[in-house]
């Protein structure tokens, strides 16, 4: 999940780069939306690790 956020956030950079700020915007919030639920489900695996 981390990998896909860091491909969005690559994506998001280059697009901005090129001037196309639809594409960018987008990708910046897929990468966003995936970080989070990628560190929500790390702290969740964490703490089920523990019992």
């Amino acid at each position: 999940m981390f990998r896909w956020a860091i491909i969005f956030a690559v994506i998001a950079l280059i697009a901005s780069l090129l001037g196309f700020g639809g594409v960018a915007g987008l990708s910046k919030q897929f990468a966003i939306i995936l970080l989070m639920v990628a560190v929500v489900l790390a702290v969740i695996g964490l703490f089920s690790r523990g019992r």
